[in-house]
């Protein structure tokens, strides 16, 4: 069922599982990953972290290279998707990349939910290249978290998009990809570190009803 090299955190039984896939640079124990797992799971729910086959390659051979291509990355979730269902009701995501891969097979796989953590819009710079169009009908619930002024979608710009009403936005206050807000903005990376695990959990507890 589970895999050895996955990370599992949160109680054996548990009425829902989360699974997360980590982002294009940094692996599924990055900072980021640990305080949001760690945060849902102190709530009572199991999270999976799994990572891809290249950074699986990057942390057992040291190779560093860039993502598989989407067809790997989609058939990796597909994998861990179908193991872990047995478990119970499954709601996939991640952040940044592992988030957008999800999204694209959520409604195929069945998942219960959906959550997205930075989710890369687009390109950073390049506002003309949405990555949008599948969201448009996306049937799954989700849950996006994203910082108010991140570079991949700001608050400005993700307002004027046409996303299926599935979708639900939490704003983090000031907060980049990585939710990291500025000093000046008064806020701090835990408190919305914080209040992305609250959103998350509310979203699950939503779920079971």
């Amino acid at each position: 069922m589970f895999r050895d090299d996955w990370l599992i955190d949160g109680p054996g039984e548990t009425p829902v599982t989360l699974v997360l896939a980590h982002g294009a640079g940094a692996p599924m124990d990055s900072p980021f990953m640990n305080v949001i797992a760690e945060g849902v799971a102190r709530s009572g729910f199991r999270v999976v972290r799994f990572e891809f086959p290249y950074m699986a390659r990057r942390r057992t051979e040291g190779v560093k290279g860039p993502p598989n291509r989407e067809p790997v990355l989609l058939d990796a979730w597909r994998e861990v998707f179908a193991a872990v269902r047995t478990t119970g009701p499954t709601v996939i995501g991640g952040k940044s990349l592992g988030g957008r891969m999800a999204s694209k097979i959520a409604d195929e796989v069945g998942a219960a939910g959906l959550v997205c953590l930075g989710y890369p819009f687009h390109p950073p710079g390049k506002p003309e290249r949405l990555r949008t169009e599948h969201l448009r009908d996306l049937q799954t619930p989700t849950l996006i978290v994203q910082g108010t002024r991140d570079p991949f979608g700001t608050e400005s710009e993700v307002g004027a998009y046409q996303l299926s009403p599935e979708i639900r936005v939490f704003w983090s206050g000031d907060g980049d990809h990585s939710l990291k807000p500025r000093v000046r903005s008064g806020r701090t990376e835990p408190q919305n570190l914080s209040e992305a695990v609250e959103e998350i959990c509310g979203f699950m507890r939503e779920l079971r009803v």
